[in-house]
């Protein structure tokens, strides 16, 4: 039997699930990358299950479960995902020019309903490779995601950032989810049992980040630097579960989304089925 292909986000908002992730036995292949490449992936049957944008997800719901309890998701403050701008406010934005990363989908829906819906405004938006520099030379403001986010952030003070997940807190009162694990049908229906124990794994992964803290920390310092007490802070600020709050701010998000015309009206989310659960 060929291997399965799981997709992982590059970024260290998903350590808390994957660090720890026992791949022990399991015949399975791992592709790192940003978001957007496993979104696409994802689609075109590169990959089989794995971390994806929320917002692709919904594009493709047809053609996807999604694994239960397992999220990027924020109740508040994501503190990685942010809007830079010159000072300006985000009532000043109407008609400005912003620009997006091409590394996210949810994100960048994200941006589009807070700015279109909630303040108001109708930017003009053009895609770019996230290097914060060269988008603010050609641009009012500009969205980063995930590790470029974080850098950025640390490295140019002298923007005014907005953090989405905030903003559609803020908004909304519920939570905002970034990222869900999703598989295949197609490969669920054949390898049912070897999905659940795929989905266990995760699940033990992500108890042990959570008794493990310190061991995510360094992780995530090896990869981006900093110190301590800001990795504390930013992982505080993370859920990685789905529950019944994570499901209905993914059931808004995903209404505001179809009222702007980028999604369609109707998304069924179903979820996988355990055949055996060991957790």
């Amino acid at each position: 039997m060929k291997p399965i292909r799981i997709g992982e986000i590059s970024y260290t908002n998903v350590l808390p699930v994957f660090h720890f992730f026992d791949s022990n036995g399991l015949p399975i292949e791992w592709v790192n990358h940003v978001p957007a490449t496993l979104n696409q992936a994802m689609s075109k049957g590169e990959i089989d299950l794995g971390a994806i944008s929320s917002f692709a997800f919904a594009e493709h719901s047809d053609r996807y479960y999604l694994f239960p309890n397992l999220s990027v998701s924020a109740y508040g403050p994501v503190g990685s995902i942010f809007l830079f701008t010159k000072g300006k406010s985000l009532q000043e934005l109407d008609q400005a020019s912003i620009a997006l990363t091409n590394a996210s989908a949810s994100s960048v829906n994200l941006l589009r309903v807070i700015l279109e819906k909630f303040a108001g405004v109708a930017p003009l938006y053009q895609v770019m490779e996230p290097k914060l520099e060269q988008m603010m030379q050609v641009s009012d403001a500009a969205l980063l995601i995930g590790d470029d986010a974080i850098r950025a952030a640390w490295s140019k003070p002298h923007y005014h950032v907005y953090d989405l997940g905030e903003l559609w807190y803020q908004q909304t009162g519920l939570p905002m989810v970034f990222a869900v694990w999703a598989v295949r049908k197609e490969i669920a229906q054949k390898r049912p049992d070897l999905m659940a124990e795929i989905y266990d794994r995760f699940m033990r992964s992500k108890k042990s980040g959570k008794q493990e803290p310190m061991a995510i920390i360094k992780a995530a310092q090896r990869k981006v630097g900093g110190e301590v007490p800001y990795w504390k802070q930013y992982f505080a600020g993370l859920s990685h579960d789905l529950g019944k709050r994570e499901l209905e701010g993914l059931q808004l998000f995903y209404r505001y989304a179809a009222e702007l015309g980028t999604l369609p009206p109707e998304i069924a989310i179903q979820m996988f089925q355990l055949s055996f659960s060991k957790s």
